[in-house]
């Protein structure tokens, strides 16, 4: 079994020695990996589906890790107890509902030490979920993979938060900083990621795109009523304030 590129970035950033809880275990297939390299000591692999976690179990079973791993049907955490991981994994879904998990289990959560997250969407407001309920991002780092560019952050539960991207926070226009942090990722930024950079290449590739189509269909619309014009004329405007933020953070890289 050999892990994807997103899933090997989630489990290499779990600290060694800790025991994980891993969220929408899905396959099992990370929680395995924790184990056979010798990262994790126990890994509570769960889900709240029972097809995915009898696949999980499968594996385990053939894996020969079933000493090391117990499978639990949950939603979220809420089968597991105050204390027992140090580590949780939550990745491959949506940015709110990853903010439900923890929104519902955050008494549980606090007790952790960290916290592997992989929002699939909504990475902005995911982002300025964590910086308002106390949890700090202290690693990043962005895959690439079949095309597709995944996000994946490190946080850890705190009561105040740390300036940890001060050349970051001189580079960027106030006004803007937070937002662009929240919208690319603080450690990404700060550290010039390449794929990141990669990544913001293709969104304004792909706002550009947008806007050039908008400019097409633009004569077409004198017969419109003021409600679709009014719709149109607020995504140009959407659309050119993306670009502009693009722009910004492009300009981090020498653009």
């Amino acid at each position: 079994m050999e892990l994807s590129k997103r899933l090997k970035a989630i489990a290499d950033m779990v600290t060694p020695g800790n025991t994980a809880a891993d969220v929408g275990c899905d396959h099992g297939f990370v929680s395995i990996y924790l184990c056979r390299h010798h990262i994790a000591p126990k890994v509570y692999a769960m889900d709240v589906r029972t097809g995915p976690l009898k696949r999980a179990k499968e594996h385990i079973q053939a894996s020969g890790f079933c000493e090391y791993i117990e499978t639990r049907l949950s939603d979220g955490v809420a089968a597991l107890r105050p204390g027992e991981a140090d580590t949780l994994i939550c990745a491959g879904m949506g940015g709110r509902l990853m903010m439900k998990i923890l929104s519902e289990g955050e008494g549980k959560i606090r007790l952790m030490k960290e916290l592997i997250l992989q929002p699939q969407s909504e990475h902005a407001l995911f982002r300025r979920y964590l910086r308002e309920h106390g949890l700090q991002i202290v690693q990043e780092d962005i895959i690439k993979e079949d095309g597709k560019f995944y996000p994946v952050i490190k946080a850890v539960p705190q009561n105040t938060a740390a300036d940890t991207n001060p050349k970051t926070r001189k580079a960027l226009q106030e006004e803007t900083r937070q937002r662009l942090e929240d919208s690319f990722g603080p450690l990404l930024l700060a550290a010039k990621n390449p794929v990141l950079r990669e990544y913001l290449m293709v969104l304004e590739q792909r706002n550009k795109t947008i806007l050039s189509k908008m400019d097409m269909s633009r004569e077409g619309m004198e017969g419109t009523g003021q409600d679709t014009r009014q719709r149109t004329e607020k995504r140009r405007q959407e659309v050119e304030a993306d670009l502009a933020d693009i722009a910004e953070c492009l300009m981090l890289y020498g653009k």
